[in-house]
């Protein structure tokens, strides 16, 4: 009799497992696979006008438009993605941890990253620049900016790499956020910012401030902008390929465009898949 009962709730569990599996349960639930899930987790900056950006009607950016490419060609639609706040300081540890399948964030490639995660790219290659009033016509060269108020956020190397290599007499400003130093630009406390072209241009770009700034095309470092995914992840070369097609059917310029056009900004081309500068 025992056996009997034992046998029923097993031809029952098989029953409910085979019902499960014509209903279309199975493989395609796994929102980590590399396309067809229901879910992929991406990784990006929220408080990057231009770059990642959370505003009220969604998230917008130069990486969001990137990342959300790149979802549609692993075969997610863009209500299938699940967007992650990447704060610099977490992205290795997200991506080790499989919080996110692949961060799009300002995430530079360097030799100390790569031993922790791998990278799809470059998609894009950004440069150290300053951000100045419009108006300024006192600061044309790294050298000018001796003696001038130069800011950058708390935290950053950015003005301290200037400071030690290129203008040692500048007076270094520390602000919490790039949006205090923008504000101290227009009211004249300061007198130029700091940070990757790139984060420049967004900032330049919101409509509060049309026309108010320039960047100065300094090219004082090569940023190369990568994707970030699990050490070993086969998504790598599938991000590649998909990068690539970003580039031929020109989905990428229209990007570059839209999200950094105001500003003016000066891109470098497209960079070849694998190719990073120093």
């Amino acid at each position: 009799m025992k056996l009997r009962k034992v046998t029923a709730a097993s031809a029952a569990v098989l029953a409910l497992a085979v019902g499960a599996t014509a209903c279309g349960g199975g493989k395609d639930d796994d929102s980590s696979s590399s396309g067809g899930g229901k879910k992929i987790a991406i990784g990006i900056k929220f408080d990057q006008p231009g770059i990642g950006q959370k505003t009220p009607q969604g998230y917008a950016g130069f990486d969001v438009d990137v990342a959300t490419y790149v979802a549609k060609k692993l075969g997610y639609g863009a209500d299938q993605i699940e967007w992650k706040e990447s704060k610099s300081a977490d992205r290795e540890t997200m991506l080790q941890r499989g919080d996110v399948n692949f961060i799009a964030a300002s995430y530079s490639i360097t030799p100390e990253r790569q031993q922790k995660v791998d990278f799809a790219g470059p998609y894009l290659l950004a440069h150290q620049d300053v951000l100045i009033r419009a108006n300024d016509k006192t600061i044309k060269s790294p050298a000018d900016l001796n003696k001038k108020k130069l800011c950058s956020v708390t935290g950053s190397t950015s003005a301290q790499n200037v400071k030690a290599e290129l203008a040692p007499k500048a007076q270094l400003q520390q602000y919490p956020t790039y949006s205090a130093c923008l504000n101290g630009l227009r009211n004249k406390a300061i007198d130029a910012l700091t940070t990757d072209d790139s984060i420049l241009a967004g900032y330049a770009s919101q409509p509060q401030f049309k026309g108010q700034f320039k960047l100065g095309g300094f090219k004082m470092t090569n940023e190369n902008y990568g994707i970030g995914v699990k050490k070993g992840s086969d998504l790598k070369a599938k991000i590649n390929k998909a990068l690539e097609e970003m580039v031929s059917d020109g989905s990428w310029q229209k990007a570059v465009d839209k999200n950094f056009g105001p500003a003016e900004y000066k891109n470098e081309p497209a960079p070849k898949i694998g190719e990073i500068k120093s």
